[in-house]
């Protein structure tokens, strides 16, 4: 049985995973900014008042939990707000940065304490993140914000290797949730079974890298 902490429970892909962490015996630890009838539901340990954007919280989330080891700690936690060149809103922008990109930074800095050697730190991005895969262009401050997401775990997996713990960018697909407005090829169960797996899958010589819910290693 893991320990396993999911920043960013409250709905979506975050509430399916711990669901599905939960029934197969793991302890789960969800956070979310408010509580919900759904996560509370769960029956797993709910952490509520965590902004991944707002350092007091985060700080004192890593109070509540110190001397607590996690083998698993999932930032999963993100906003989405599409913004094109048309109608450039760069406060939005900033925004899905703070959330996005210095958020999951933000809370593995915090929690590092709590990570030991042979824990994983697993960081939802999205493959509008890559650079490599842009056919499309648009959605600046979510695709900038979750290309420097990646660069952040990149760092945290060079930074981290030498004290054993492991680090993955994962993709969860185009998933049917609250933050795509309905829109995607697949549902949060589908999605979070796939991120489940490569979580599992992940050890030191695949940290740093850059990975599909399906298996797949994905282009920067």
């Amino acid at each position: 049985m893991a320990k396993v902490m999911v920043v960013g429970a409250s709905r979506g892909i975050g509430l399916e995973l711990c669901r599905q962490l939960k029934a197969r015996g793991d302890e789960v630890i969800g956070t979310c900014r408010s509580a919900t009838p759904a996560l509370a539901s769960l029956g797993v340990r709910v952490e509520s008042g965590v902004d991944v954007a707002d350092d007091a919280s985060v700080k004192a989330l890593a109070a509540r939990l110190a001397g607590e080891a996690l083998d698993v700690l999932v930032i999963n936690a993100g906003v989405l707000d599409n913004v094109s060149l048309s109608s450039l809103d760069f406060d939005s922008i900033r925004r899905q940065f703070e959330v996005n990109a210095v958020g999951p930074l933000r809370v593995a800095a915090a929690l590092l304490p709590n990570l030991r050697r042979g824990s994983k730190l697993a960081i939802v991005t999205s493959r509008m993140g890559s650079i490599a895969d842009n056919g499309s262009g648009g959605h600046y401050g979510y695709r900038m914000s979750k290309a420097a997401a990646n660069m952040a775990g990149v760092s945290l997996a060079h930074d981290l290797k030498p004290s054993g713990v492991a680090v993955v960018m994962l993709h969860p697909g185009f998933v049917r949730t609250d933050l795509t407005r309905g829109r995607g090829d697949c549902d949060p169960p589908e999605a979070a079974s796939g991120l489940i797996v490569s979580i599992d899958r992940l050890g030191p010589e695949a940290t740093g890298t850059f990975v599909h819910a399906n298996g797949e290693r994905l282009a920067w």
